[in-house]
């Protein structure tokens, strides 16, 4: 318990840490793509207004055209046959219809010329499937002569490696960094939570300490007590109203009893002094010596109480092979379904008081013994399921936590319900789990209750 609660704080640690590493990682890497951009962007329209400064424009030395500009191109820039590497900043000069004048590129690019100031990032090349091609940081700016007429446009462009390499080296060393901080918050989260777990363990160990101790120290007064009533009961002549008391009394011992019964069995179970005997047991011969059991207190109330064995699954050359074994302690086993019809038969009403359900016209509990597989592997199933007045679905989480009863008033219906201590259930569950099984209940109110219990089935050769 105390393992599964340090487990589940160092998760939460490391996933609160987890979420504020990734919030971080996130916001950084727009932060500097962001600032990668703009200086992108800068540098972009620095260039622009430096080569617009040196473009030399002239006017149209044609006949009949009057005033007309032109970009000369052989005045304003350098020859440009010698290429030095593809991670320049690359010019493209244009006249007023968008023809390309000079470019510092090896091969113009196939793109419509527009005025953008602000940047835009686009992508070139020939590649249908997108390999190959090149993203280019774009701004394309007008060129215009003194007197502010336009003349052609300027459009100049850097390369986007610059962006995404940086921020790709960036993205790496995050992941590293974060894994790195989770591995170390993992490891002090185990660590802390341990520490800080530490108390509350000491402080449970000391309960159930002392709640075993209470119980043993309990049980000879409370044997004793209930030996001196019915040695009282036995004396003659008792009056009607001392007879009632001893009686009232002995019930009331009888049953202090076996609730300092159960919490001696849960404490020894949670401190692992009670060290279960495993062999193999015959699950159909222990559920007929315990219905036989059980019989007598079933006829008392009118219920019909039945064993269901369905024939196995077994085939020519495992006919001599015991298929209903499982690897557990017989007492144990014997308390856990000794327990479940105990509840089956207390909260099912008794035959005369069945009408107003609308399960059956009886008042019957089932007990089926059944071998299942699973991926190949044989268990067995044992369901018991009653007819009585059921559990609602709010309480169906909480049945098996100690002192936990379903409210009175609603089972006001079942028999000597306030004898029940909320304890029954958590001894059934206790004994399922140290036998690795499963258990699991259904129920609807007014209709009925079944209980599922599941065990890994071993093969014993019958003697």
């Amino acid at each position: 318990m105390f393992q599964t609660t340090r487990r589940r704080l160092a998760i939460w640690y490391t996933t609160v840490t987890a979420i504020v590493l990734l919030m971080f990682a996130i916001g950084m890497y727009i932060y500097v793509r962001g600032t990668l951009i703009e200086r992108i962007d800068d540098t972009l329209n620095h260039v622009v207004e430096v080569v617009s400064r040196s473009i030399s424009i002239e006017r149209v030395q044609t006949p009949g055209v009057n005033g007309e500009l032109q970009i000369n191109v052989g005045a304003s820039f350098q020859d440009n046959s010698d290429r030095i590497d593809d991670d320049r900043i690359d010019l493209e000069v244009f006249n007023l219809s968008g023809k390309l004048l000079w470019s510092t590129l090896k091969e113009p690019l196939d793109l419509p010329v527009w005025i953008d100031l602000d940047g835009s990032t686009v992508r070139v090349g020939n590649n249908a499937m997108g390999q190959n091609q090149r993203i280019l940081r774009q701004i394309t700016a007008p060129i215009s002569s003194i007197d502010g007429r336009l003349a052609g446009f300027l459009r100049v462009s850097h390369p986007w490696f610059e962006v995404t390499k940086p921020t790709e080296l960036l993205t790496i060393d995050l992941t590293i960094g974060i894994c790195l901080v989770l591995t170390s918050v993992a490891a002090i989260g185990w660590l802390l939570s341990g520490i800080a777990i530490e108390p509350v363990k000491a402080s449970y160990q000391q309960l159930k300490q002392f709640t075993a101790d209470a119980s043993h120290e309990l049980r000879n007064p409370i044997a004793t007590i209930q030996t001196n009533v019915q040695v009282a009961l036995g004396e003659e002549p008792l009056a009607p109203q001392q007879r009632q008391q001893l009686q009232t009394i002995e019930r009331l011992t009888r049953r202090l009893g076996k609730l300092v019964d159960d919490l001696l069995f849960l404490a020894r179970q949670d401190s692992s002094t009670l060290t279960p005997q495993f062999c193999p047991v015959p699950l159909d011969a222990l559920l007929m010596e315990t219905i036989e059991e059980q019989q007598l207190a079933a006829a008392a109330r009118g219920i019909a109480l039945t064993l269901e064995i369905v024939d196995p699954i077994v085939s020519a050359e495992d006919k001599d092979i015991d298929a209903f074994s499982i690897l557990g302690d017989w007492d144990r086993l014997a308390r856990l379904f000794t327990n479940l019809l105990t509840n089956a038969i207390q909260y099912t009403p008794p035959q005369d008081t069945h009408s107003g359900f609308s399960a059956m016209d009886r008042s019957e509990i089932k007990v089926q013994l059944k071998q299942i597989f699973r991926q190949n592997t044989a268990y067995l199933q044992v369901k018991v399921s009653d007819t009585g007045i059921g559990i609602p679905d709010t309480a169906l989480p909480h049945l098996f936590d100690r002192f936990y009863r379903v409210d009175p008033a609603r089972t006001a219906t079942a028999s000597d319900v306030s004898s029940g201590s909320g304890l029954g259930l958590a001894i059934v569950q206790s004994i399922v789990a140290s036998h690795q099984g499963e258990l699991s209940i259904e129920s609807q109110v007014n209709v009925g209750t079944t209980v599922t219990a599941i065990f890994k089935a071993v093969a014993i050769r019958s003697s």
